[in-house]
């Protein structure tokens, strides 16, 4: 059957080069906005791995996002009416499908990730929700995004309105990050 195949013409193929080609915009080149990869090894447990690299980089605002696999993990679920995380726990090797999630300045002045996640099992099912816990088996990658900058006392920053920083808040148990933006009114 891959006999009877058309291979493309070197026209063709130079067509759909074109046509694939990457499409990028710079949105921010502020010396404050870095692009960061990390990569964890077998062993090490995620979750804190990168809170650890969130505060030896001074990360006071960050998206990140993540690929990779677990031999083990723990996913929650936030139960509103119990205000505590349900424990998933995942205890087979895992592909990271998708991860993504922000690193912010929690109240105490460390960083604090809330990191959403997707794992993919052997048999094709998927387990999902807040990352508590991963141990990586054979390793993982993740993209931070964000500003390596001293953060300000917390009073000072809580009377700032900084368009590049997120803030912490905490509902019973529960704490999630807010983008704090403050734009102009659009003119059209």
């Amino acid at each position: 059957m891959l006999e009877n195949r058309r291979l493309p013409t070197n026209d063709a193929r130079a067509a759909l080069a074109e046509i694939a080609r990457m499409k990028s915009k710079l949105v921010s080149d502020q010396p404050t906005a870095k692009i960061q990869v990390v990569v964890l090894d077998t062993g090490e447990e995620a979750f804190a791995t990168l809170t650890r690299f969130a505060n030896d980089a001074k990360i006071s605002a960050a998206s990140l996002t993540a690929i990779g696999a677990f031999e083990s993990a723990t996913v929650g679920w936030f139960d509103f009416a119990a205000k505590s995380y349900r424990k998933i726990a995942v205890d087979e090797q895992c592909e990271v499908l998708s991860a993504i999630g922000d690193i912010a300045v929690g109240d105490d002045g460390t960083a604090s990730l809330h990191v959403h996640i997707v794992l993919g099992l052997s048999d094709g099912s998927t387990r999902s929700g807040h990352l508590l816990e991963g141990k990586v088996r054979p390793t993982a990658r993740s993209r931070v995004d964000g500003n390596s900058v001293e953060t300000p006392p917390k009073e000072e920053s809580r009377s700032r309105h900084r368009p590049d920083r997120y803030r912490r808040r905490k509902v019973g148990r529960l704490a999630y990050s807010e983008r704090v933006l403050h734009l102009p009114p659009a003119h059209f």
